[in-house]
């Protein structure tokens, strides 16, 4: 038995997560064998193959604070941290009301979009994404905050953890 504040590594996206809060493993799949994802899922999959070739690390589906649930977080080789917010459509963006929330908590904030998302929609002082299934490009570099020393230490920490978690979950899923 594991005391009250020590998450379930049996669950994938940490403290209290469950199979709704993005658990694709036990999804069905796309005719070309990979899990079948929601329109936002597949950008967050080209946003991480960008990232990737960034040399970012990253996770999706990461929470920073209760209340709030970044798409995708990346972890750079300087220790920057960055948050990309995939909106697959017009209705998905406008959906949106906690984003700024989300400010506070990386060095760099990015809209990843679709090539026919109506990019007018986006605030200004964001970077911007172009993705799709497969891949993306940065099209507008995000302007740079830097996080205070204490937050970039408590955010490195909860991602070190949160991919542990998430890696453990993958090796032993059961209980």
């Amino acid at each position: 038995m594991q005391p009250a504040d020590t998450p379930d590594p049996h669950r994938l996206f940490g403290p209290g997560a469950d199979a709704s809060d993005g658990d694709i493993l036990g999804a069905g799949t796309s005719g070309a064998g990979l899990p079948a994802l929601a329109p936002g899922q597949r950008l967050a999959r080209g946003v991480c193959r960008l990232m990737r070739s960034l040399d970012f690390a990253t996770l999706d589906e990461v929470v920073p604070r209760p209340g709030l649930r970044v798409d995708v977080m990346g972890l750079g080789p300087k220790g920057e941290i960055w948050v990309i917010e995939c909106k697959s459509s017009r209705a998905d963006f406008t959906s949106d009301r906690k984003w700024q929330g989300y400010l506070e908590w990386c060095d760099r904030f990015f809209w990843a979009v679709p090539p026919d998302f109506p990019v007018d929609l986006l605030p200004e002082g964001a970077g911007q994404i172009v993705a799709d299934d497969y891949g993306a490009e940065i099209v507008h570099m995000a302007p740079e905050h830097p996080l205070a020393g204490a937050r970039r230490k408590a955010m490195t920490l909860r991602f070190a953890r949160m991919a542990a978690w998430r890696h453990l979950g993958m090796r032993d899923p059961g209980p």
